[in-house]
């Protein structure tokens, strides 16, 4: 039997000897991981998405206050709980921390009892709002991700391939004609077929970094990174065929088919700004985040519409007809 992933810290300070003591102390219970910097530290951050960051106050080049800054600025890692380590005693010093997003503080010289007590609190605390905010992005139905789920998903992954120039794909996936099958098996077994198609989905995409959910009635929707035009639409056929070969159980009528249809919009580095792509997909700047996203979930759920148009049950590329 596995055992549980440890959480993860990352200790921050410019003193090797306070970055041992810290490590002595902690690496038994968690993953350990150091920098020297404060640039160094926004770096590692965004890298390794730690689960708690002890930040050191004074340190050269870049303080422990700007770091806090700008990790609370950007949409990695701002979720990132904070603990400022500091020789400081002062009310407006622990004031100014608390104000710029600390959860807390350590003082030196280390005591063995408080860090492990406070490093503690702090993870106990994530925890319990990472279980809230599971609850809240969950649908019911499904089981799966809801769209705010998907919406924060996206958001970050969006970052992430404009950060590391990576094509991104998102497919939009609709069950066709869904109304006439509620009519002809009732809304009890509507349930059962959006759950077995939901489940289909997420088995079907194997990867760690895909991510499918629901997007809201029949609709579903999947995330692709690092995925190209054609990658995706393999991915695409790949779902359509699994539903159209399934059987979805019943307990009260025999088991009953169903089919998706599917739209395919890819976003790549190569394209990012231009005018427009003959060969399909999106040229969205993906500096222009909240605009950029709304056109690249309008052109997969315009690929999704022609494909309907051209009879259901198939895949489509969004076009840019403006190219």
């Amino acid at each position: 039997m596995n055992e549980p992933k440890k959480h993860s810290i990352l200790i921050v300070d410019d003193q090797s000897s306070n970055i041992e003591a810290l490590k002595q102390i902690l690496r038994s219970e968690y993953t350990v991981f150091t920098a020297n910097s404060g640039k160094n530290a926004i770096d590692l951050a965004e890298k390794l998405m730690p689960d708690l960051i002890l930040l050191d106050i004074i340190m050269p080049e870049m303080d422990g206050y700007a770091v806090i800054t700008a990790l609370k600025n950007s949409k990695i890692t701002q979720n990132i709980p904070v603990i400022f380590l500091t020789g400081l005693d002062s009310d407006s010093e622990e004031e100014k921390g608390l104000d710029l997003g600390a959860g807390d503080y350590i003082t030196k010289p280390f005591s063995l009892a408080t860090v492990r007590l406070r490093v503690k609190n702090q993870i106990q605390m994530l925890e319990q709002l990472r279980a809230l905010e599971r609850e809240s992005v969950i649908d019911k139905l499904t089981d799966l991700t809801n769209r705010r789920g998907f919406e924060d998903k996206l958001s970050s992954e969006w970052a992430r391939a404009h950060r590391d120039n990576k094509p991104i794909s998102i497919l939009f996936i609709d069950v066709d004609k869904f109304k006439n099958y509620n009519d002809s098996y009732g809304h009890q077994q509507g349930d059962i077929a959006l759950q077995t198609l939901a489940k289909m989905l997420k088995e079907t995409l194997k990867r760690p970094g895909d991510f499918v959910a629901r997007w809201g009635g029949e609709e579903f929707v999947a995330l692709l990174p690092d995925t190209d035009k054609i990658g995706a639409f393999e991915v695409a056929e790949q779902l359509r065929k699994n539903v159209e070969d399934a059987n979805i159980p019943s307990t009260d009528i025999n088991a009953s088919k169903a089919t998706i249809s599917i739209g395919i919009n890819t976003v790549t580095h190569e394209n990012f700004g231009k005018a427009g792509s003959k060969s399909g997909g999106s040229t969205i700047d993906l500096k222009s985040n909240s605009s950029a996203i709304d056109e690249f979930i309008s052109g997969a759920d315009t690929a999704l519409y022609q494909a309907k148009e051209k009879g259901r049950n198939r895949a489509c590329h969004f076009l840019n007809k403006e190219a």
